[in-house]
């Protein structure tokens, strides 16, 4: 199993950018499906998930801004970042808990993507 990540790029402040990700490979099932940010020199956060059940939750620095949208019959997972700031500057990674068997489920992760928001 595999998650590809793309989409990031340069853009300047109050610009957009829209991240893509693919599960690729045999599963069962795709649990939560999320995106992660780390900035240099900083943890990795949690920046929105999606919730096998339909529920999406958003850190509440993206809140407004950022949409996240899920397509279940493709397998992909997408994070529409509008009105970016230089702080959201980072490298993003999206994230899933997938079940590959009825009895067995891993969390995966995807190779980063970066975003760069100039000022």
């Amino acid at each position: 199993v595999q998650l590809q990540a793309s989409g990031g790029g340069l853009v300047q402040a109050g610009g957009s950018l829209r991240l893509s990700c693919v599960v690729r490979g045999s599963i069962s099932s795709i649990n939560t499906m999320a995106w992660y940010r780390q900035a240099p020199g900083k943890q990795r956060e949690l920046v929105a998930i999606s919730i096998s059940g339909g529920s999406t939750n958003y850190a509440d620095s993206v809140k407004g801004r950022f949409t996240l949208s899920r397509d279940n019959a493709k397998n992909t997972v997408s994070l529409q970042m509008d009105s970016l700031k230089p702080e959201d500057t980072a490298v993003y990674y999206c994230n899933a808990l997938i079940s590959t068997t009825a009895w067995s489920s891993s969390n995966y992760w995807g190779q980063g993507t970066e975003v760069t928001v100039s000022s």
